[in-house]
């Protein structure tokens, strides 16, 4: 800051501590919400007396400018409160188990869990941690005595749970010394997803259902794209949740990588334009007490993996450029950084074959301090993925958790994810490995974050207004568009679609999830429509309705295995489908959660294919019937062959790979 606008903070705290009028022009006062603090009223306003001593101090004074306030604050914070501060872990409530093995089932309430969760092996890998780590604590714990403020909410539960508990958590953190708010993080609530696992995205909840990430980029619609992250923000907001664990920048270059459901893609501006619609959408043009403040992940491009291998494993820890397009992985992330984004997550992954450092890159200056803060301009905050200090230290095996602290912050890491513990990081300061001063820098980046946000003044949400705006119909009708949007033909070479006769339909679903006894679904949807009906067997059937639902398991179910793209290896019966498709008319539906390789069942009669990114039975009719017309375009292109991915470079899109590479395009897709 410029010596003059020192002298300007000066001045104004100088009226400030006299509670003068002079600074209280055209102010409009805001809504106050508290449970325990008392009210002050100066001068005809009202201000939450948060640390509890009959005065207004100046960071309680939201007639003031945020940089004034946040300075007072950390001047009243201790070094364990600040600490505390820069942890961002998992939080539970009662009845919620998240994460723990052999857990009890239970009921969801509005309560806290008060057990710490102690892990002795890696939540993801499975293998055993050199020393234990508390991945949760206890709640009550962890906001009064570990100062925790930042959390990350995994639990899927009703509206008013949800609200309610949110309340609840808020209200604890006002009875501490400062009255400092929380803030409650959560990955995508919002999508049709195949693999919703803890940490990756929560699939169908009380939210609108909206398609997959890759659904949203298939649709080709901006301002829709726009009118979902603004509705999302609505019901995020009603229940409490603002920071959102979310989006993806990464892009879809490496079809193994078993990530690309929830990216927009391999089209690095294809994906920029999402991105920026997304911010701006969830945030708005700058955080304001309506936002959902973004995380968008993972820096500097998560995308090109080694064989597609992923980084929450050792054996996936290395992330190569083998034809020299880094720069590329970086659009999505600059349209990011201009669109206000409030915070960004650097990857596990490590670089190797680059000019960088080979460490992960939460560990790498070059990357996090040189590139995104100084070339790219990025000022907000740089959040830790889970556990890059004692689960992922990729590049920094040798070093103790402290100097795995020491290194990082040097990099730029605010926020730490993976611990709810503070003890390690506050030993690293006072060992004097950081200074106080750099950890400042720190909680003024995630202070002004909550300033923002308006959580100061009412971190509070109506529970029953919460209810009214959750999932409710004016968002479902938007939600029911884009899962139309999202789907594309993308072969009708019989001309069989629209379907514009009376035809019997033979409707069935293949969806292996690795648990029911039988794959196959024959579905009777229970809609009306004139010019289809639903029959009990491809005998009895005109056409066949064949919906494909690909399944490599959970990305934490991996075992370091080679990942392999064929139909086959992915839990469907190929005899099976091409059975069907040789015995009569055939509708084959494939749902794309990556780029499948489908040549077992393309062998000349697979004449009418569209492909799905997560949606319902009443869109895909709708789609068929001819109710809506098709107009999805690919967000990827899908290898021709396992040939053509064995020898496809990790880091460029398949639209600019060699000839020869693919059998559905980017940017394919047909319409009536």
């Amino acid at each position: 800051m410029k010596k003059n606008s020192w002298f300007i903070v000066g001045l104004v705290l100088l009226f400030c501590s006299c509670h003068s009028t002079k600074i209280v022009k055209n102010t409009v006062q805001p809504e106050l919400g508290h449970r325990s603090v008392h009210l002050l009223k100066i001068d005809g306003f009202q201000f939450k007396d948060l640390n509890k001593n009959n005065e207004l101090d100046t960071y309680e004074d939201w007639r003031l400018p945020n940089e004034i306030r946040i300075k007072d604050l950390i001047s009243k914070m201790t070094i364990e409160e600040k600490i505390g501060f820069m942890i961002i872990s998992t939080t539970r409530l009662a009845g919620d188990y998240s994460f723990q093995q052999n857990a009890p089932k239970a009921e969801i309430t509005s309560g806290f869990n008060e057990e710490d969760l102690i892990q002795n092996v890696n939540m993801f890998s499975h293998k055993p941690l050199p020393a234990p780590t508390m991945t949760a604590a206890g709640t009550t714990k962890g906001v009064l005595t570990y100062q925790l403020r930042h959390f990350i909410a995994r639990a899927n539960t009703s509206t008013k749970i949800m609200a309610d508990w949110s309340n609840n958590l808020q209200a604890l953190a006002e009875t501490s010394r400062l009255g400092i708010p929380c803030i409650v993080a959560s990955n995508p609530r919002n999508h049709i997803t195949v693999d919703a696992a803890i940490g990756l995205s929560l699939g169908t909840t009380v939210f609108s259902k909206w398609p997959s990430e890759l659904g949203l980029a298939a649709m080709r619609d901006l301002k829709l794209t726009r009118e979902f992250a603004e509705i999302a923000a609505k019901e995020w907001t009603a229940v409490g949740l603002r920071k959102g664990y979310m989006y993806m920048a990464d892009l879809a270059t490496e079809p193994r990588w078993q990530r690309i459901e929830g990216t927009f893609g391999e089209n690095a501006d294809l994906a920029a334009d999402m991105i920026r619609e997304i911010v701006l959408g969830f945030q708005g043009k700058q955080l304001n007490k309506n936002s959902v403040a973004m995380t968008i992940k993972h820096f500097p491009g998560g995308g090109p993996q080694v064989e597609g291998q992923d980084p929450h494993f050792e054996w996936g820890k290395d992330q190569h450029y083998p034809g020299g397009m880094f720069n590329y992985h970086l659009k999505p992330f600059k349209a990011a950084i201009d669109a206000g984004t409030s915070s960004i997550m650097p990857y596990y992954a490590k670089p190797i074959g680059t000019a960088y450092e080979e460490v992960a890159f939460s560990y790498n200056k070059a990357i996090i301090d040189d590139l995104l803060r100084k070339k790219m301009g990025f000022k907000g905050i740089i959040n830790s993925d889970t556990g890059p200090i004692d689960m992922m230290p990729w590049g920094v095996e040798n070093l103790s958790i402290l100097e795995r602290y020491q290194k990082a912050i040097a990099c730029g890491v605010d926020l730490f994810s993976g611990s709810a513990d503070p003890a390690l990081l506050l030993e690293t300061v006072k060992k004097e490995l950081v200074s106080e001063s750099r950890i400042n820098e720190s909680i003024t980046r995630l202070l002004s974050e909550k300033f923002e946000l308006g959580l100061f003044e009412n971190p509070y949400v109506n529970t029953d207004e919460a209810i009214k705006i959750v999932g409710n119909a004016e968002f479902k009708k938007k939600a029911d568009l884009a899962l139309r949007k999202s789907i594309v033909l993308l072969r009708n070479d019989s001309q069989i679609l629209p379907i514009s006769q009376k035809t019997k339909i033979y409707f069935e679903t293949y969806y292996d999830n690795g648990k029911s006894k039988k794959p196959i679904a024959i579905n009777k949807p229970n809609i009306q429509y004139s010019n289809l009906e639903f029959v009990d067997s491809k005998e009895a059937a005109d056409v066949v309705l064949l919906w494909l639902i690909p399944n490599s398991g959970s990305l934490f179910s991996a075992t370091g295995s080679p990942i392999e793209l064929s139909l086959s290896k992915n839990k469907i019966d190929i005899v099976h489908v091409n059975e069907i498709t040789q015995s009569k008319p055939t509708i084959a539906v494939i749902n794309y959660t990556s780029p499948w390789i489908i040549d077992e069942i393309d062998n000349g009669n697979l004449k009418t294919v569209l492909a799905t990114f997560g949606t319902t039975q009443e869109a895909l009719l709708d789609i068929i019937s001819g109710l809506f017309n098709p107009s999805g375009k690919m967000p990827f292109t899908t290898p021709v062959s396992t040939k053509a991915v064995l020898e496809n470079q990790s880091d460029v899109p398949g639209y600019l790979k060699s000839k020869g590479y693919g059998l559905f395009q980017f940017g394919d897709g047909l319409s009536y």
